[in-house]
């Protein structure tokens, strides 16, 4: 079974796919989707959509798994992580794919052990779990860390 992961954001959404047979997982790609900053927020959007649909053209997947949204401080922060994680979930959508959602903890708990591990301590784990895999960066990371919490998880 192929996992699509994904890390929504509107600067720089991750994504990872895994392929997962019974307990073993394997990495197959992964990547990030970045927007430009100053472009339109309608233009953003619509990057992020296409660019995601264009790697589940590319691999395939047999369905897609994200965090679900978290509340940030700043309210606009929070609108613009939902817009994108918006368009992320409509561009699956479009492609026929259902999306699982997690917690982080759960995440976070899944692939480290604990779901207060930080950032460098699941990044540590996913060199251990998808040994030789060449990540993109940090959120293409989360994105993978998603997709093996869900292989575990269901």
């Amino acid at each position: 079974m192929l996992i699509l992961g994904l890390d929504p954001s509107l600067s720089c959404t991750g994504w990872g796919v895994i392929r997962a047979e019974g307990s073993r997982i394997s990495h197959v790609a992964n990547g990030q989707v970045k927007t430009e900053a100053k472009a339109p927020m309608a233009v953003r959007l619509s990057h992020l959509a296409t660019a995601i649909e264009a790697v589940i053209a590319e691999h395939g997947p047999d369905h897609a798994a994200a965090e679900e949204i978290y509340l940030n401080k700043n309210p606009q922060s929070t609108l613009k992580l939902a817009q994108a994680r918006g368009a992320v979930l409509a561009a699956c959508g479009a492609r026929g794919l259902k999306v699982h959602e997690h917690a982080a903890r759960a995440v976070k708990k899944s692939v480290v052990g604990t779901g207060g591990a930080e950032k460098a301590q699941v990044q540590a784990m996913l060199k251990v779990l998808l040994p030789g895999a060449q990540i993109a960066g940090a959120d293409a990371a989360d994105a993978l860390a998603v997709a093996i919490a869900d292989a575990h998880l269901g």
